[in-house]
């Protein structure tokens, strides 16, 4: 790789730090600045972060040549408008899902990426721990046979209290779903990709357990439990059957307010001749089913598939995790824009493919009725 990419990102939460860490974790990335909402968090989190303050708004970003890649991390109603203008601008650009609030508008997004050559990249990270992509290599070798159940569930609890409140939230900036968008969408990706399926219909049912939040992120509940409250309008849970396309069916569960589940992303992949089961939040193990029994595997950099080998970070026994799989993506996507093609590397199109489903999902629960998921090819000619 020559030159380390000028890297910027937009949006200063959570998951903009955990960008921030991944870049100067991944190398061949400088992590050159933040941009958050207003001049002055932008400043605060210069120094925060120990980069230079010299974006007060995304218009600087856009305005500086040197800058080679864009790191969406704001709410969700800005992506595609700041993506397009990033890359509009010449800039690469790796878009924190959904990378649309509407399938319509990831299509067009994606079209503008085609036009431009530049990469847009969506960290559906969970693709990135080492045992994932062990399982995804056995499935292509035959271990499992055909697929007869495909099942499981993400579950969190941080929207489990009644003051509990986010921009999430509000459908003008978290989008009209929530926890399917937000998280079932991660659950859909990951399994499509490693067992080689395509959701092709499904039925879906969304309920919200707590009709009414705090206004805006809560914070005056935090203090003092007083406050405007606003009633609920995007989904606390879903419960979702689906088919493949060859017939397959499936099952999952999604929830927002599980208690104690903190980040349990889990499925279970049923084969003719082998199951295997996968748990984010135990990442280092994954469970191998066959008829006369069961066994664990551990991660191991010595042993397994290539691809298993490649993203262990650390040897066996030294807990790998989230973190790891975002520097992973990062190294992946850096390659990427350098000319590389790491497999595996969640772009565009798999952008488009989740705002699909997620529209099908919503379609499903409003009508009750069984919907097919889109699947028509992009076509790439780019919007004027």
């Amino acid at each position: 790789m020559g030159d380390s990419l000028r890297a910027v990102v937009v949006g200063t939460g959570m998951i903009g730090a955990v960008h921030a860490a991944a870049i100067r974790a991944a190398g061949g990335g400088e992590l050159a600045g933040a941009v958050a909402s207003t001049p002055e968090r932008s400043t605060q989190v210069a120094k925060e972060w120990n980069v230079p303050d010299r974006y007060p708004d995304f218009e600087a970003v856009l305005a500086d040549d040197s800058v080679s890649v864009v790191h969406i991390c704001t709410p969700n109603a800005l992506h595609v408008r700041q993506a397009e203008a990033a890359l509009r601008a010449g800039k690469h650009v790796i878009c924190e899902k959904p990378l649309a609030t509407s399938a319509a508008d990831a299509e067009r997004l994606t079209k503008v990426a085609h036009a431009s050559g530049l990469l847009l990249a969506v960290p559906f990270v969970y693709r990135y721990h080492p045992l994932v992509r062990e399982l995804r290599d056995r499935r292509l070798r035959g271990e499992f046979g055909a697929w007869q159940l495909v099942h499981g569930s993400y579950l969190q609890d941080w929207m489990l209290a009644e003051d509990a409140a986010s921009w999430r939230v509000d459908p003008a900036e978290g989008g009209p779903s929530r926890a399917f968008a937000d998280i079932g969408s991660h659950w859909c990706d990951l399994v499509e990709w490693v067992a080689g399926i395509r959701f092709s219909e499904l039925t879906a049912r969304l309920a919200t357990t707590i009709a009414t939040r705090p206004a805006g992120t809560g914070a005056s509940f935090a203090t003092n439990g007083e406050g405007p409250r606003v009633a609920v309008r995007t989904e606390d849970v879903a419960t979702v059957l689906l088919r493949t396309d060859d017939g397959v069916p499936a099952t999952l569960t999604v929830s927002q307010v599980s208690a104690g589940r903190k980040n349990r992303l889990w499925f279970e992949l049923d084969g003719a001749e082998g199951s295997a089961v996968f748990d984010q939040e135990n990442p280092e193990t994954v469970w191998l089913g066959a008829e006369d029994g069961a066994r664990v595997i551990v991660r191991d950099p010595n042993h397994g598939s290539p691809e298993q080998r490649r993203l262990s970070r650390l040897p066996a026994g030294h807990t790998q995790g989230y973190a790891d799989c975002f520097t992973s993506f990062v190294a992946d996507a850096y390659a990427a824009i350098e000319g590389a093609t790491p497999d595996g590397l969640p772009t565009a199109a798999d952008g488009v493919r989740s705002a699909r489903i997620v529209e099908a999902v919503l379609k499903s629960s409003a009508s009750l009725t069984w919907t097919d998921v889109d699947d028509t090819p992009v076509t790439l000619e780019a919007p004027a």
